[in-house]
């Protein structure tokens, strides 16, 4: 008989064969495997088919499961999960209570954290922030600047503009169908969006500039929507 190392992960399977990681003392899951050059920090796990690989820093209590792959620079930390076939990788961050899962990929720079919850098919990438209580599922595909927050639900592409100043404006569609511009913490439908930069920035370049942007956005989004019906353009 051997005297097997096992741990119980609270995934329902029971004490599984396991060890402590070489660089970090986190537990992994003998089914899983991590690269000796990547950290697993003693209150993370690691277990399923999970992957870990390069310099990728798996800490806190994060927890990497499934068939989830992490690689590259990526970080998950704090209270975050990866599971499923999910991607992360390159310099992306998970943290705070995020969610990675399904088939979803986040890579670039891109950061989830809060509460937030990539899902489906879903990218984020880029230098894109999805944080609050926003879920981005489906096919949809956030980048570049764009920041998806507070309790968006995100199913298609997000469109970006940036103004003068690099302020960061982002148009995408509810799960209700609801339309929502954001531009760093606001969050606006498209006539609560005018009226706002109306009365704060008045007939000032940023003012006329913001506004422009906002029905630019719109435009281009209904044309978005029009070829997603397969209409021609």
């Amino acid at each position: 008989m051997t005297n097997e190392t096992k741990y119980d992960f609270q995934d329902g399977n029971g004490p599984v064969a396991a060890h402590q990681h070489s660089n970090g003392g986190g537990w992994v899951a003998d089914t899983a495997k991590v690269a000796d050059t990547a950290y697993v920090g003693p209150d993370a796990k690691v277990h399923g088919n999970a992957k870990v690989y390069g310099y990728a820093n798996v800490s806190g209590y994060a927890m990497v499961s499934g068939n989830a792959v992490v690689y590259g620079n990526a970080q998950v930390f704090a209270n975050a999960q990866v599971s499923g076939n999910a991607m992360v990788y390159g310099n992306a961050k998970v943290s705070g209570n995020a969610e990675v899962c399904g088939n979803a990929w986040v890579f670039g720079y891109a950061k989830v954290y809060g509460y937030a919850k990539v899902y489906g098919y879903a990218k984020v990438y880029g230098y894109a922030m999805v944080y609050g209580n926003a879920q981005v599922y489906g096919n949809a595909q956030v980048d570049g600047n764009a920041k998806v927050c507070g309790n968006a639900k995100i199913t298609n592409t997000v469109l970006t503009a940036n103004r003068s100043d690099g302020y960061t404006f982002s148009i995408f569609d509810e799960a209700d169908g609801t339309t929502r511009i954001t531009a760093g913490c606001r969050f606006f439908t498209i006539p609560e969006a005018i009226e706002h930069w109306t009365k704060t920035r008045g007939d000032t370049k940023l003012g006329r500039e913001s506004i422009a942007i906002v029905k630019h956005l719109e435009y281009m989004h209904s044309l978005k929507e029009m070829k997603e019906d397969g209409c021609k353009l």
